[in-house]
């Protein structure tokens, strides 16, 4: 029961006792007498505000800046790193930008071009078309990739470009730039590849969702990584799985087959030990590359 305003507090009697369950905060490794919520975005230490130097994403200790990552050893970079080791570029969201314009430009060309170029490009794994047989299956192997940048509709374009920036533009800072565009490109090849594998021969697909869920898997990943609330990436996750499997017309293998690609991608970039950590996310994405490769050659063995 609370105590009433202004009531007298007597004395402690020998039953009375503090409370033992109140959480305390990490101390400052530099500062140990200083409790801190924040921690450096490079080495995970916590850190206090006169600690705090402020860096594209989140705050960095002094040592990380210097490049030392805190070990006693000399420093073995020239500047910070991403929480996956990636360069922390002057503008993080150029990568994204530039696939953004990719998108639209080859948008521009299909209205310009018509259904003739859409169709030279988009997925399907066998049909006739112009007179001849057509598809991945007939070697065609480049439909996995160009399809990722073609869209259907107006609709259709914005809603992805809209995610892409929207969740593409906080993952490429946190990872930096070469392991964004993996993870990227990854993710819609394994999307393209379930779409080859399980979807009619004849049955086309094209955008880039399949790369988007994989952000959307990777995203999900770094926030638990970091501890950040989970909720709001998992509603937007279910808004748009919903959208997947409700809609007519959504090619729902690309975004599975992403969206597992990228968490598992994802997994790799954020957990891999700093000694081996290059060497992990990237022999992790030529793993996921294998599975795409041996998914299509199963498929095209199918159907010839």
């Amino acid at each position: 029961m609370d105590q009433a305003p202004g009531s007298p507090q007597g004395p402690k009697g020998p039953g009375d006792q503090e409370p033992q369950d109140t959480p305390s905060l990490p101390t400052c490794y530099r500062h140990p007498d200083r409790e801190s919520g924040i921690r450096c975005t490079r080495c995970e230490r916590p850190i206090c505000p006169d600690c705090m130097v402020s860096a594209s994403v989140g705050f960095q200790c002094p040592e990380c800046i210097r490049g030392g990552s805190g070990t006693g050893h000399p420093p073995t970079a020239t500047q910070p790193r991403t929480l996956a080791g990636g360069t922390i570029a002057a503008d993080p969201r150029l990568t994204t930008k530039i696939l953004i314009g990719i998108n639209l430009a080859a948008f521009l060309v299909q209205l310009s071009l018509g259904d003739r170029f859409t169709d030279s490009f988009d997925l399907f794994g066998q049909a006739w078309l112009s007179g001849r047989l057509q598809g991945v299956a007939e070697g065609q192997w480049y439909r996995l990739l160009t399809a990722m940048f073609l869209h259907g509709s107006y609709i259709h374009i914005m809603f992805n470009m809209l995610s892409l920036w929207w969740i593409g533009g906080p993952l490429e800072a946190a990872l930096g730039r070469a392991r964004y565009l993996s993870l990227y490109f990854v993710s819609g090849l394994a999307g393209s590849a379930l779409t080859y594998l399980i979807a009619a021969p004849n049955q086309p697909s094209l955008g880039a969702s399949g790369a988007i869920f994989g952000l959307f898997g990777a995203t999900a990943v770094l926030m638990r990584r970091r501890r950040y609330d989970m909720r709001p990436v998992i509603a937007l996750l279910v808004i748009n799985l919903i959208f997947t499997f409700g809609w007519s017309n959504i090619a729902w293998q690309a975004h599975i087959g992403g969206l597992v690609g990228g968490v598992v991608v994802g997994y790799a970039m954020v957990h891999a030990p700093r000694e081996r950590r290059a060497l992990i996310q990237y022999g992790v994405c030529a793993l996921v590359l294998v599975a795409v490769v041996v998914a299509t050659l199963v498929r095209t063995v199918q159907l010839t």
